[in-house]
């Protein structure tokens, strides 16, 4: 077979871990993105479009138009619906899009026809977005008979909604974020893929014991919530608090590898539970502390993560200091449960059982 993901970036890599998972089953696997990875991520065919971005002033200025026309939480303001369906906001909106689209025609079109986009036997599209707002790729593959696999990651779904014409299109839609099961009334879940192997997992505890938080936006994380008590944590139990922020992606593992413990979030704000940061940090055999909600603990009972509140942060990060054997015993399990439900190899069995459900494989 031959598979293509289209994404907006490759975030966090993962389009890489994907065509290195296809290319191991013998078949092919190719990833296109609209604009350049965060950090050192290959970025794959990169179109480089114009007018968007994953650059922290383009989120703040997207934030700032989102309050002025949606109110309340502005870009963190979650829309309603089954599932939620994003609609342009204003007729200024409309024409922008309208706008974007004609502006990135002129590089899409001749980019379909030089890598032959139309030839694939699968397409992902990531964050269920395709290359046009308006869907008119979608709907050409969709009428060619290419199955459409949409997958969600969360503030897409959640804040954004699903694009009308892209969902009509889409023959399978998968996310790894478990509240979003909730959120659509034909979505699949799928653990998040990692290569579990890059790190050398380290079953031993620092002196002094480390605790980091790497906080990619303050407000999802909790992270006020998280701060102050590990700063407070710092003058009473001699413990060295690392906040990985606004750093180089090789800068960051460097620094979470070197700590005991990390804290994901707690709130929820950005979904449930916890992402890649704790994926991460599972693989490299750190103790991993988030907060989960009870449907997620239902979800995943055999979980290894020290459940926590904004609340009972300091209490139970009190209670592993206390017991440092705890902090062990978590590094282990952890590491155990990171393989056997995150790593690519895993993952990639469970989407071909559900290539299989559709009739796909060849």
């Amino acid at each position: 077979m031959n598979i293509l993901y289209i994404s907006p970036e490759n975030t966090v890599g993962t389009l890489s871990l994907w065509k290195k998972a296809h290319e191991a089953k013998g078949n092919k696997c190719t990833f296109i993105t609209l604009y350049p990875a965060w950090g050192e991520y290959d970025s794959g065919i990169c179109l480089n479009l114009p007018l968007v971005a994953s650059d922290k002033w383009y989120r703040e200025w997207r934030h700032k138009y989102y309050k002025k026309v949606r109110g309340g939480s502005g870009d963190y303001e979650e829309r309603a619906g089954f599932p939620p369906t994003w609609t342009p906001n204003s007729g200024l909106e409309k024409l922008y899009f309208q706008f974007r689209d004609w502006v990135w025609h002129f590089k899409i079109e001749p980019a379909i026809e030089n890598y032959n986009l139309m030839d694939f036997d699968i397409v992902h599209l990531e964050w269920g977005l395709e290359f046009y707002r308006d869907g008119r790729f979608a709907k050409k593959l969709s009428e060619a008979g290419i199955p459409i696999v949409c997958t969600y990651h969360g503030q897409d779904l959640r804040t954004r909604g699903v694009v009308p014409v892209i969902d009509g299109c889409s023959n399978l839609n998968l996310t790894s974020e478990l509240d979003l099961l909730g959120k659509h009334p034909d979505i699949n879940y799928l653990f998040l893929p990692f290569d579990t192997s890059q790190f050398e997992s380290k079953f031993e505890l620092g002196n002094p014991i480390r605790i980091c938080h790497a906080p990619t936006d303050r407000y999802y994380k909790g992270s006020d919530s998280i701060i102050p008590v590990c700063r407070r944590l710092e003058e009473e139990e001699g413990i060295e608090f690392v906040l990985l922020e606004n750093l180089p992606n090789d800068e960051v593992l460097y620094e979470k590898q070197s700590c005991d413990i990390l804290i994901d979030q707690v709130h929820n704000r950005g979904g449930w539970g916890y992402g890649m940061n704790s994926v991460e940090a599972l693989s490299m055999g750190l103790c991993c502390v988030t907060e989960l909600v009870p449907d997620y603990v239902d979800f995943i009972p055999d979980h290894p993560f020290v459940n926590v509140t904004a609340e009972s942060l300091y209490s139970e990060l009190k209670k592993l200091l206390k017991h440092p054997e705890l902090i062990l015993e978590h590094k282990t399990k952890g590491r155990d449960w990171v393989v056997e439900k995150h790593d690519y190899r895993q993952t990639v069995d469970v989407l071909y059982n559900y290539y299989n459900e559709k009739g796909w494989l060849l």
